[in-house]
C-alpha cells in the first residue's frame, strides 16, 4: 500500500494523518482497489465520502454499497468491514473525529444530549459529502482557519439531519457480564493472552458460552477483538516514537510483518507510513506533502 500520493498496486493509495490545528480528528484519503478492511471498530466516530467508485460497507445489520453523493456514518465501537464494491475500487475522504468533539458540536449546535449517534448509517447528502472532502483541502493546504469551520458545519449538519441520542446502557445480564470480564482480561494479557478454553475456564463458563457471549456483546469474536485492541495500542505506541517492531512486540504479535498485514487491514496504511506521516506532521505543522 502505498502511502502519499503515491501509486501502489493497481493505482492504490492512501493517507493517514492528524492536523494538528485541529485537535480530536483523524483523517484517511485514499484510493483502493483490491484493498479490504478487516472487521473492526473505531473508537470514535466516522464519516466517510466516496468521491469515485463504490465501497461496500458491512455492518451488523447487513451490507450498504456507498456511493458519490452519500455519508456514510458509523458510530463508535460498532463494529464493520469494508472492500471494493466495483472492480475499479473507490476513492474517499473519511474524517474520524473523537467522541469529545462530536460531543461538543452537539452541545453547541444542536438540542441533543447525552451520547449522541446515527440510527442511519448511510444517508444521500451531496452537501454534506462535498463538505468532508473539503476539510481535506483544507487541511492538506495548511488552512487551519477553514478544516476546523467546515468540519465544525459539516459534523453540526449530520447531527442536524441525521443524529440521535443513543441508548442509555442497561445493567449488565449474566453474559453481557461475562463478556466484560473476558474483554478485559484479553486487554491486560494482551502481549500473552489465554486460549479460548483457558479463558472460559477463568470465567467459570464454556469455550461456546463465552464465545456467543462475547459476540453478542461486542459484534465480534474474541480473538478478533484482540487484533483490533492491538492495533490501537500499536497506534498509540508508534505516535509516541516507539519503532514498528517493537510495537510487533509489545502488542502480541509475531513480528512486524503480522503487525503490517493486520494494520493495514484495519487503519488502511502500513505502520511505518503512518508513523512517518504523524512525525512529519508535528515536526512542520503541515501533512505530508503540502
Amino acid at each position: 500500500m502505498a502511502s502519499g500520493r503515491e501509486n501502489g498496486r493497481d493505482g492504490e493509495w492512501a493517507r493517514h494523518w492528524q492536523y494538528p490545528a485541529v485537535p480530536g480528528l483523524d483523517l484517511l484519503r485514499a484510493r483502493y482497489v483490491r484493498h479490504s478492511f478487516t472487521r473492526h471498530s473505531h473508537e470514535g466516530y466516522v464519516f466517510g465520502a466516496v468521491r469515485r467508485g463504490v465501497e461496500d460497507v458491512v455492518m451488523p445489520e447487513g451490507t450498504i454499497r456507498a456511493r458519490p453523493g452519500t455519508v456514510v456514518m458509523i458510530n463508535p465501537e460498532v463494529p464493520h468491514s469494508a472492500h471494493a464494491g466495483v472492480p475499479e475500487g473507490w476513492s474517499y475522504a473519511t474524517l474520524y473525529p473523537s467522541t469529545a468533539l462530536v460531543g461538543s458540536i452537539a452541545r453547541e449546535e444542536t438540542t441533543l444530549r447525552g451520547t449522541v449517534g446515527f440510527a442511519e448509517t448511510i444517508v444521500e447528502d451531496e452537501d454534506t459529502a462535498l463538505l468532508i472532502r473539503a476539510v481535506h483541502r483544507a487541511a492538506e493546504e495548511g488552512n487551519a482557519l477553514a478544516a476546523d469551520s467546515l468540519l465544525r458545519v459539516a459534523v453540526a449538519r449530520l447531527l442536524r439531519r441525521h443524529g440521535r441520542p443513543l441508548p442509555r446502557r442497561e445493567p449488565l445480564a449474566a453474559g453481557a457480564r461475562t463478556a466484560a470480564l473476558a474483554q478485559e482480561l484479553l486487554r491486560q494479557r494482551m502481549a500473552d493472552p489465554p486460549s479460548l478454553e483457558q479463558l472460559a475456564g477463568e470465567l467459570g463458563t464454556s469455550p461456546f458460552a463465552l464465545l456467543r457471549a462475547f459476540k453478542a456483546a461486542y459484534g465480534m469474536p474474541p480473538h478478533t477483538w484482540l487484533t483490533n485492541a492491538r492495533v490501537r495500542t500499536a497506534r498509540r505506541l508508534l505516535e509516541s516514537g516507539t519503532a514498528p517492531a517493537a510495537a510487533a512486540v509489545t502488542v502480541g504479535f509475531t513480528d512486524q510483518p503480522h503487525l503490517n498485514r493486520h494494520f493495514t487491514r484495519i487503519v488502511g496504511v502500513p505502520p511505518g507510513a503512518y508513523q512517518r506521516e504523524r512525525a512529519r506532521t508535528y515536526k512542520t505543522g503541515k501533512p505530508p506533502g503540502s
